[in-house]
């Protein structure tokens, strides 16, 4: 029985983890060992281990930023150029639009650094060193502390690592936890506060096909926007000044418009934010059976509310554009991570893969007693986190997608710790910017509604009974009501509060606690902290020691070749090929996509697909200049390099490590990646860098921006 189990442990060794597909895999810079950087050469890559990433010398790395909080960027010249995408910063070109100044939908461009837009709180970081700390984070901890005090520990040691690093001037450390607490990594970072919009598309380009086209391929978006890093006259991170100087960065990417073949080695620099590719299959069951689809709907309600008023009004258009943005965007992956993992039978491939672990696991006495614990622990747990899941989705997407719900919760907050006046105003002053209250009002009537229907009543807080009953079950009158008597409804209502606050603070909390919505949030609070937070932290914490012995085990199953970490928004390689796939049966996508789809599309006559007629000029005259290729532009194209959220705006490299692209998404089928990597449908969507050259030069008329960079034309 004994050598029938080892030759099943060689299999499932060889089947499932060695090797891992060339394309799977978001790998930590410091993992770039012997084996994988072969493996790079041998699919095409001419670059050395060290010109990738170093900490000793310039690399490719060291041009890739972190853009504001969430995305990627590359710097691409000199003088500080950052090229990232459009929707990564929608946000920022938002911010600097009117219904006079309509940026989002005419673009805008700098003709010259002066006439470079400030961005109010844009950062772009950069990562400086990053080093591997599990002995000084984990080493030594005692094995009989219980889970509780054992995290206790290893916080108290991540701060004071962390802090013997951080300054005021611009440096920041994070230690952060791989293979769920396996391992730890130390990274700095230098944080530049005065960015600068240099140029952005308008929104039929740099968005084209909006929600339609999300997650789809094949694609023809110009996703992409300029900023400009600016320093203290020292090359330092600086606040804003007019003083300030383009920052010389201490590498950027070289540009080539030699164009792509498929079968091209491509390889991906970046901040992937989030997978979970070592999930146990009960946690996939919950995900594609409860989470995701009540998940959708409820954001299908909060979009079409938000989409009449914006239809309605271009103020509100403006106000809301960026945040229907955001909410259709996990809209749209969630629909299409449900279709293909059902596709893949990937509940189903789990349960396999934990029948070989197990398998492997009872093939070693000594193995049966370190690990046999673990899957009985998996099933228990998660068969009690199931209770909580549907209302845990509700309380995220219902509760917490009413914004003056969250701007209570922000502002109660200011308010208890005392924060100055000017402070709160200045928050206020965001806020209100971009708030329309009809907008709310609804989305408050719709999501108390819901949540009210669908969630069990041992979940339902205090304040939603008692609204229920007032008003009969009629939440759109309850909704106008409330939002007539709230202080927060209004902006005038909400600074008078303020001012009561400045010569009282006691007088302006007592107002503030009164405040219905503050009821709501509070009885949605409580009813969290007694009926749900207790049990569940305590569940979570035993999940989180059954992951870490779970991938201990992995990776004792493959003894020199090491699994990839999870993203965790920590600065990650991968690589791949440039290739098509096939979605469906009869059914194969190219790997490239030009102008003509652009027009194709439009032709159909539906708003998304609207372009303007400088656009149209161009094309019909086939005024391409250098950056086509046989009488035609390439838009986009896609590759086998593992991305997920956060990639947004990640440099795609050729073999050379020059810049051929801007990853931008994936497509609608390759959303599993999070969860599932298959290589057969999982594809990087990215931004042709030929494209966004055409555009700034030939549709913007911003040649002077192309001066700056290293342009390589062979």
């Amino acid at each position: 029985m004994k050598i029938r189990l080892r030759f099943l442990q060689c299999t499932f060794i060889i089947s499932l983890f060695n090797p891992v597909a060339a394309e799977e895999g978001m790998w930590i810079p410091l993992m770039m060992d012997e084996h994988i950087i072969n493996e790079m050469q041998f699919m095409g890559c001419k670059l050395s281990a060290e010109e990738i990433f170093s900490l000793n010398q310039d690399c490719l790395a060291d041009a890739v930023v972190i853009f504001g909080n969430g995305c990627t960027g590359e710097v691409i010249s000199p003088e500080g150029l950052v090229l990232t995408n459009h929707h990564c910063g929608f946000r920022s070109i938002q911010s600097v639009s009117s219904v006079e100044h309509d940026y989002i939908s005419n673009g805008y461009w700098a003709m010259s650094k002066e006439e470079e837009l400030p961005i109010e709180g844009l950062t772009v970081t950069f990562l400086r060193h990053m080093e591997n700390v599990t002995d000084r984070i984990s080493g030594g901890l005692d094995p009989a502390m219980d889970d509780e005090e054992r995290n206790r520990v290893i916080q108290k040691k991540i701060l004071e690592v962390a802090g013997e690093i951080s300054d005021e001037n611009g440096s920041r450390a994070v230690v952060k936890p791989f293979f769920y607490g396996n391992e730890y990594y130390l990274f700095v970072y230098d944080v530049f506060r005065d960015i600068r919009l240099a140029g952005a598309p308008p929104n039929s380009i740099g968005n084209f096909g909006t929600e339609e086209d999300n997650w789809v391929w094949p694609r023809h978006t110009g996703d992409f926007a300029i900023f400009r890093i600016y320093a203290g006259k020292d090359n330092s991170p600086a606040d804003y000044s007019p003083e300030n100087i383009p920052y010389k960065p201490e590498k950027y990417f070289e540009i080539s418009l030699a164009g792509l073949e498929e079968g091209d080695f491509a390889m991906v620099l970046g901040y992937p934010g989030r997978t979970e590719q070592y999930l146990y299959s009960g946690a996939i069951k919950t995900m594609v059976e409860i989470s995701f689809p009540h998940a959708v709907n409820l954001r299908t309600i909060r979009l079409n509310i938000m989409k009449s008023y914006m239809k309605a009004s271009d103020r509100v258009r403006i106000q809301y554009a960026s945040k229907y943005d955001g909410i259709s965007n996990y809209w749209k992956k969630w629909q299409g991570m449900i279709r293909g993992l059902d596709r893949i039978d990937a509940i189903d491939l789990k349960r396999e893969k934990e029948e070989e672990f197990l398998r492997w696991m009872k093939a070693d006495d000594i193995r049966i007693l370190k690990y046999d614990w673990i899957m009985p622990e998996f099933r228990k747990l998660y068969a009690e986190l199931d209770s909580f899941a549907l209302v845990m989705e509700y309380l995220d997407e219902a509760a917490g997608g009413i914004e003056l719900c969250n701007q209570m919760r922000t502002l109660s907050g200011m308010m208890s710790r005392g924060e100055s006046v000017e402070h709160i105003a200045a928050q206020m002053e965001t806020f209100y910017r971009n708030f329309y209250n009809p907008v709310d009002r609804n989305i408050f009537a719709a999501m108390m509604q819901a949540f009210h229907t669908e969630v069990p009543p041992e979940f339902h807080p205090d304040f939603l009974r008692a609204i229920y009953k007032k008003y009969r079950g009629d939440f759109s009158r309850c909704a106008e009501k409330i939002y007539k008597q709230s202080w927060l409804s209004e902006p005038e209502k909400a600074f008078r509060l303020l001012d009561v606050y400045g010569s009282d603070q006691a007088k302006g909390m007592k107002l503030l606690t009164g405040d219905p919505i503050f009821k709501c949030v509070d009885g949605f609070s409580q009813m969290f902290n007694k009926r749900i937070s207790p049990e569940k932290n305590l569940l979570d914490q035993r999940l989180e020691k059954v992951y870490r012995a779970y991938l201990s085990a992995l990776r004792e199953m493959v003894p020199g070749h090491e699994l990839f970490p999870d993203a965790n928004f920590t600065m990650r390689f991968s690589y791949g090929k440039v290739e098509g796939f096939s979605p469906s049966d009869a059914v194969r996508y190219d790997y490239f996509t030009t102008m003509t789809g652009i027009m194709e599309k439009n032709a159909t006559g539906e708003d998304y697909y609207a372009i303007g007629e400088k656009l149209k000029a161009l094309y019909s005259s086939r005024d391409f200049g250098p950056y086509g290729i046989d009488g035609t532009m390439p838009v986009c194209f896609i590759n086998s390099t593992h991305t997920t959220n956060g990639n947004s705006g990640s440099p795609v490299l050729d073999a050379e490590g020059r810049l051929i692209g801007i990853g931008f998404d994936r497509n609608w089928e390759g959303t599993i990646s999070d969860v599932m990597y298959d290589r057969s449908i999982c594809r990087n969507i990215t931004a042709d860098i030929r494209y966004v050259l055409f555009i700034i030069d030939k549709f913007a008329g911003a040649g002077h921006l192309l001066e700056e960079m290293d342009i390589i034309y062979k």
